[in-house]
C-alpha cells in the first residue's frame, strides 16, 4: 500500500493476486488520497496487516475476527479488539476478559494489548484494515472485505485444523463458507455491551478452543495475559 506497509512473507505470497488486482490498485489509490487531502488514518500505515505480520499463516491456529479498526485517537494498531498499552480498554473487551475469567479463571488483565495472544498463533483480524479518525465504518465498501475475505479463504485452506470464533451476525455472515466438516466454528452473540447478555457470556469459547486444538495434536493457546506488555 506504501513504502512503509510490512507484510509477512507467508502471507505475502498467499496474496499475491490479490496485491496484483485492480480492486487492491483502487484502495491503494483511495487511501493515498484520504491522507493528501489531511484525514487521518488509523492505524498507520506499518500496522495496516498487523495481524497477519504477527500470525504467519502456516502458524494460524485460532481466528478471532472483527470488523473494523478503533476510530478513536492511540487505540488501532492492526488487532481486532485490541488497543495500546496504556488506552482505556474499551467495553466489548472487557466483557471478552469477563467470559475468559468466567471460562479459564484467569483475572481481567489490567490493559487491552492482545499481542501476546497473536504471537502463540490467534489471528485477530479485522475485516476492514483502516477507518478514518473519529469516522466509524468510514472504509467500510472501499475493498478492504474482498481481501479479507481472501486472507480467510487462505486460512480455511491450511491443512490443519483451526478455531474460527464468530462473535455476532456480521462475523458469522463474512466467515460463512469456512469448512466446518476440517474446522471448529465457535458461534455466538457480540461481546459488545448491547449484546452480551443475549448469547455471549457463558458460551467458553477459551476452553472450547483449547480443548479441539489438543485433541488435534496442537498446543493450546496461553490466554493470560502478561501484567507489564511491551509497547506497540
Amino acid at each position: 500500500m506504501s513504502e512503509a506497509v510490512r507484510l509477512e512473507e507467508s502471507w505475502k505470497a498467499a496474496l499475491s493476486q490479490e496485491f496484483a488486482s485492480p480492486y487492491m490498485t483502487a484502495l491503494k489509490e483511495f487511501l493515498q488520497a484520504e491522507k493528501q487531502a489531511g484525514k487521518q488514518i488509523f492505524p498507520r500505515g506499518a500496522e495496516y496487516f498487523r495481524a497477519l505480520d504477527l500470525t504467519p499463516l502456516d502458524a494460524v491456529k485460532v481466528v478471532i475476527l472483527g470488523q473494523d479498526p478503533y476510530h478513536g485517537e492511540g487505540q488501532a494498531h492492526g488487532l481486532s479488539f485490541s488497543v495500546r498499552p496504556g488506552v482505556r480498554i474499551p467495553p466489548s473487551l472487557v466483557n471478552i476478559y469477563k467470559e475468559m475469567e468466567s471460562d479459564l479463571g484467569i483475572p481481567p488483565a489490567r490493559h487491552g494489548f492482545l499481542e501476546h495472544w497473536a504471537r502463540q498463533g490467534v489471528l485477530l483480524l479485522n475485516s476492514v484494515l483502516t477507518v478514518e479518525r473519529a469516522s466509524a465504518a468510514s472504509h467500510q465498501g472501499k475493498g478492504w472485505e474482498r481481501f479479507t475475505d481472501a486472507v480467510i479463504r487462505a486460512v480455511n485452506s491450511l491443512p490443519h485444523p483451526v478455531v474460527f470464533i464468530l462473535w455476532g451476525s456480521y462475523a458469522q455472515k463474512k466467515a460463512g463458507f469456512v469448512d466446518r466438516e476440517r474446522h471448529l466454528v465457535l458461534r455466538s452473540a457480540h461481546p459488545s455491551p448491547l449484546s452480551a447478555h443475549n448469547g455471549f457470556f457463558g458460551t467458553r469459547p477459551f476452553s472450547k478452543a483449547n480443548d479441539f486444538l489438543v485433541a488435534h495434536g496442537q498446543t493450546p493457546i496461553d490466554w493470560r495475559l502478561p501484567e507489564a506488555p511491551a509497547s506497540a
